[in-house]
């Protein structure tokens, strides 16, 4: 018969031996094998089924022109090219403004930048780029910048919305045991603010993936080749492609960006991705 000490000795080396469980706010705990592999799978799902629809579709002399010769695959690889361009410009501009936007010098600033970051995003992407084009000409270089531009404002309002929003009783502890302005910066207000604004960066970047298609129109190329000659030339092969490439992009750039969202918050922060 086991008497309570016994049992008390077992239930401490079952304890010992057992692996601890993960913390709440681990990255083990919050990647789930659903967060890893639902999407992806349906992605992967939803290309096969195109392919397999286009080896039984009939196509004609002009969609076969418009999908051979490696067109969809340069097509394809343009648009990756004016995504990743422009989100690394959006970052090196947007967040840097940001933060010297919430600093006390440049406080006042805050509502003129913000009103042209607006004015950005509230102009038609199509209006915007054709000005561009007017002025600096067709090419990759007009696309670019018009994406930039419509993208920089989430990243731009969720940096200062991240560093407004820090508890200020932290900010005073931290000058109080003789941080300077640069290490509160870097190891207490941005750390602090990473959720929201990779919140931003995501948004930017499903932006980008979208507006990116509209650089056709300006000589830029992209996705967009193929969405327009589809529907100039009536083609529905060559338009659905074009749609459910991009589509497939977009919804693959946000799932890797909600893992981003996950492995780069500082632990111990949950926010729902």
């Amino acid at each position: 018969m086991s008497t309570p000490e016994l049992d008390e000795r077992e239930e401490q080396e079952e304890a010992a031996g057992a692996a601890p469980p993960p913390s709440p706010g681990s990255p083990k705990s919050r990647i789930s094998w659903q967060k890893l592999t639902i999407l992806p799978a349906v992605l992967v799902a939803v290309l096969l089924a195109t392919w397999l629809w286009f080896r039984q579709a009939h196509l004609d002399s002009i969609s076969e022109n418009a999908l051979s010769g490696g067109q969809v695959s340069k097509a394809l690889w343009q648009h990756i090219k004016l995504t990743v361009i422009s989100t690394f410009f959006v970052l090196i501009i947007a967040i840097p403004l940001g933060i010297l936007l919430t600093r006390k010098a440049f406080r006042k600033a805050t509502p003129v930048a913000m009103a042209f970051a607006n004015m950005g995003q509230a102009t038609p992407a199509l209006g915007l780029l054709a000005l561009l084009v007017i002025w600096l000409g067709t090419g990759t270089r007009a696309a670019l910048i018009g994406i930039i531009i419509y993208a920089i404002l989430p990243v731009l309002s969720n940096t200062i919305a991240g560093l407004k929003a820090n508890d200020p009783t932290l900010l005073e502890a931290a000058r109080g045991i003789g941080m300077s302005p640069l290490g509160v910066l870097g190891r207490v207000e941005l750390p602090l603010a990473v959720p929201l604004i990779l919140a931003g960066v995501r948004t930017a970047l499903v932006l980008n993936v979208g507006t990116a298609t509209l650089a056709t129109f300006g000589g830029g190329g992209g996705l967009g080749v193929l969405i327009t000659t589809g529907i100039t030339n009536q083609r529905m092969p060559v338009l659905m492609l074009g749609s459910i490439l991009t589509v497939v992009l977009a919804l693959l750039v946000d799932w890797l960006a909600s893992l981003a969202e996950l492995l780069l918050r500082p632990r111990g922060l949950e926010v729902d991705v």
